[in-house]
């Protein structure tokens, strides 16, 4: 085993894990439309899932046992804020009247883009499930590669989010119909509550 091939299974795991649409990617993909705060939230996104790859991998899924409290609480806070989160869309949705106009630099503002990519991305059990306990006890199957396992996850959570914050430009075309961003916005709202509810059903 070679620090080259740990890399690589650390990169196409983390890749399969953080690929599937969720609370975070759809807020991702929407500000990627609208072309607002593109590159501080990518940071963002790769950042927090690099801090959580390199605790998994230095063996913070430990703590869970240790405190098995905090995944309960993780799990109802995530559920109580996706549900704000997903009726928030669902308005939107219902009342439309939003169009892509790149020349238009309104929106929302830095401050809270971020603060709900954070809430997002932090209370979300799901993300010290799948990248803090299941990457890092895989890591140990790599050893002693265990960091070279580490950094693959975390390239690949850089190239995913910039793929899809920047590549949702190519949509522009598609959402400069306000009747997309409607359809946007009920799907993010399913995606949303559909989260809340299955983390509410496995407390």
């Amino acid at each position: 085993m070679t620090a080259m091939q740990a890399a690589l299974a650390g990169f196409s795991l983390s890749l399969s894990l953080i690929v599937a649409i969720g609370a975070q990617n759809a807020f991702l993909l929407r500000q990627g439309l609208k072309r607002e705060h593109v590159l501080p939230l990518v940071l963002t996104c790769a950042a927090s899932d690099a801090l959580l790859i390199a605790a998994g991998v230095a063996g913070f899924s430990g703590l869970a046992e240790a405190l098995p409290w905090a995944i309960p609480v993780f799990r109802w806070a995530g559920a109580v804020f996706l549900i704000a989160y997903g009726a928030k869309s669902f308005y939107a949705a219902w009342k439309g009247g939003e169009h892509l106009d790149a020349a238009n630099g309104g929106g929302s503002s830095l401050a809270k883009a971020m603060l709900t990519l954070l809430a997002i991305t932090w209370l979300n059990p799901h993300v010290y499930l799948d990248t803090v306990m299941l990457l890092g006890s895989i890591s140990t199957g790599y050893a002693p590669h265990e960091v070279a396992f580490g950094i693959g996850g975390a390239v690949a959570s850089f190239a995913f989010f910039a793929a899809l914050g920047f590549g949702a430009r190519l949509l522009a075309p598609v959402f400069a119909r306000p009747v997309a961003w409607r359809v946007l916005d009920l799907g993010i709202g399913l995606v949303m509550w559909a989260i809340a509810l299955g983390l509410m059903l496995g407390a």
